[in-house]
């Protein structure tokens, strides 16, 4: 135990630059699964990158939605803003709705969004808006998933054909996502945001008091998260993050799926120093607890010069073989 506590609380004391997020059986995506893959060519021709940015931000602040069906109402409200119709940028149009992701006055005054903190909740600025709509879906339990995210949209506008047309579009924007085994793992981690950090913390059963500075605190460290999560898609890990990087399939950066496990060491080259552990999220983004004083997030990994330089490999947990006698 002592050696998983060490590894861990050490892991990411240096600064990163960390977003907290407040993350299918169906065609949309991973729309049901609340696990949206990345966005695929048709969704960065067809979404203004500036829109798209706001869309992916937007949905990290409801845990489990998904960036595609945010991005898809979006689509079919306004085209992403590029609709001349009337009460996209001004006014309003027939049903009182206005801007871009087309809010009636009385719910934009319940869900507005300063976004861009210019200190003014403006339905027709998308900044605003979006992460507004982000903001009433997850109201409407979007981050759920499955029959909840759909009465959400349904919500968003009351129609049957609307949920089917939102569902539809979605599934054009978004790869194709994690299903099964590391799909459950992310969404169990998910639910755990905001889980403050405790040295050695945290098992297959959920957050625990740890020991030394984590002692006063329920909660999880590194490794503790990680086989939490990956116990709810019925796969146990070992305790200390070394040994979980001895656990499943070994799999190469370029193949990442939702639920893998992200290795960083002291040396890159030596396993033996490997110090922390994560779930990888996608979009580059991971899910993991850092340090003391912290809780569990969601950072950014790629392009993150820090986390770039200890990374060391990747797994898939795998469950047991059974051999027959």
């Amino acid at each position: 135990m002592k050696v998983a506590v060490s590894v861990c609380a050490a892991a990411l004391a240096l600064p990163l630059s960390l977003v907290i997020l407040a993350a299918g059986h169906d065609s949309a995506a991973g729309a049901d699964s609340g696990v949206a893959g990345a966005p695929i060519a048709e969704a960065r021709r067809d979404i203004p990158p500036a829109y798209l940015r706001w869309y992916l931000d937007a949905a990290q602040t409801c845990p489990g939605l998904p960036w595609n069906v945010l991005a898809a109402i979006g689509k079919i409200e306004t085209d992403h803003g590029r609709s001349t119709a009337p009460g996209v940028h001004s006014g309003e149009n027939s049903a009182g709705a206005g801007g871009p992701m087309q809010f009636l006055t009385a719910t934009w005054a319940a869900y507005g969004v300063d976004g861009d903190h210019d200190g003014t909740k403006d339905r027709y600025n998308p900044a605003d808006a979006i992460p507004g709509a982000a903001h009433y879906l997850c109201a409407n339990h979007a981050g759920q998933g499955g029959k909840h995210l759909r009465n959400a949209i349904w919500q968003y506008n009351h129609a049957d054909w609307y949920v089917r047309k939102v569902l539809t579009q979605a599934a054009r924007y978004a790869a194709p996502t994690a299903t099964g085994r590391g799909a459950i793992a992310v969404k169990a981690a998910l639910r755990r945001l905001g889980t403050p950090y405790s040295w050695g913390g945290g098992g297959p059963t959920g957050p625990t008091y740890g020991t030394a500075q984590g002692a006063a605190t329920k909660g999880f460290d590194c490794s503790g998260l990680t086989q939490y999560a990956w116990a709810q898609a019925g796969i146990r890990l070992p305790r200390v993050a070394a040994d979980q990087y001895n656990t499943g399939t070994h799999i190469p950066r370029t193949r990442l799926q939702p639920g893998d496990l992200l290795f960083f060491a002291t040396n890159p080259t030596n396993p033996a120093t490997i110090h922390h552990v994560a779930i990888y999220y996608g979009h580059g983004r991971m899910i993991h607890a850092p340090h003391t004083g912290d809780i569990v997030r969601i950072a950014q990994f790629t392009g993150n010069p820090y986390l770039e330089r200890q990374y060391t490999a990747a797994t898939r947990p795998t469950p047991p073989r059974t051999i027959q006698t």
